[in-house]
């Protein structure tokens, strides 16, 4: 039983789109959509900067970008159920059919803008905790002031708020916790610092006619799978302002019987948490097209009704 996941934002990398667009058609595919979002996807997916590929405007097309085109470099697949991690849920509802390409890189083209702009408001950011116990650390977050605003599951909680809260957050460590680390983001996603970017998106959904998926998709909101693509639409909207539970995610991978996981470019982050959190799952990162023969047996060996 194979699952398809997406990674969320702080995965970019540089240049990490260079080897992808050597692939037959590629380059085509990504100018298209360059064109269509007024971005210039393949520029900032080979030559830009960390800082230029930090902002939330640009990070979130790009990463989706890389992740359809990923997927499509695997042949024509059939996952029995996908999910992604916050921006990730669009890539996803691009896997499950609910939107075509071109209407997932549009809206989360306005996504991405949208939070940029709430972002620009408050200085805010993300840092993940490694370690501890969601008990423990989810109050003293709160107490903080600060939001779980991933809670990932493995060890994982990301917490998101001021600079000022997190720069505590780093003198005032919840018991257990290892190592608290930043992450290149640009604001804090997933908390009320984003509600400003829910209308905004709303009003570009509402241009949208979403299907209804074609595979399981998996949702962050609370780990269950949305059956109605107006749901999954509804949902993309306002997970902006609400925590991502991939910890739930995974549950349900787990009940539904997985046996694989593979990981979409630029891949690593979510299968870190799937080894920690699914044993017995195997699992694939696609960094680049170097692992898409080792995708492509795995799928053959574990994709089934």
């Amino acid at each position: 039983m194979l699952v398809l996941v997406a990674p969320g934002q702080g995965a970019q990398t540089p240049g990490f789109l260079t080897p992808w667009l050597e692939l037959p058609g590629a380059a085509d595919r990504v100018a298209a959509w360059s064109d269509a979002i007024g971005l210039d996807l393949a520029h900032y997916g080979t030559q830009a900067d960390a800082d230029a590929i930090r902002d939330t405007a640009v990070a979130q097309p790009l990463l989706v970008a890389a992740g359809i085109l990923s997927a499509a470099a695997l042949g024509d697949i059939s996952p029995n159920a996908v999910a992604g991690h916050s921006v990730g849920e669009i890539t996803a509802a691009s896997f499950a059919g609910v939107l075509d390409d071109t209407a997932a890189l549009t809206l989360v083209r306005k996504r991405g803008l949208a939070m940029a702009d709430a972002a620009a408001i408050t200085e805010t950011g993300m840092s993940a905790l490694l370690g501890g116990d969601p008990e423990v650390t989810v109050p003293h977050l709160e107490k903080l002031g600060l939001t779980p605003a991933n809670v990932n599951g493995a060890g994982q909680i990301v917490a998101a708020g001021t600079l000022e809260q997190l720069a505590a957050l780093n003198e005032d460590k919840p018991e257990g916790v290892r190592k608290v680390v930043p992450l290149k983001v640009a604001g804090a996603f997933h908390t009320h610092h984003m509600a400003p970017a829910v209308d905004a998106l709303a009003k570009a959904a509402a241009d949208l006619t979403p299907a209804d998926p074609k595979v399981t998709y998996v949702s962050n909101k609370d780990g269950r799978a949305v059956a109605t693509g107006a749901e999954v639409l509804e949902r993309l909207v306002g997970q902006v302002a609400n925590p991502v539970r991939w910890d739930l995610c995974m549950e349900t991978f787990q009940e539904l019987g997985a046996t694989a996981l593979i990981e979409v470019s630029p891949g690593g982050t979510l299968v870190g948490l799937a080894k920690r959190a699914l044993p017995g799952v195997k699992t694939l990162a696609l960094k680049t097209p170097d692992d898409l023969d080792a995708a492509r047996a795995l799928i053959a060996e574990h994709a089934s009704a």
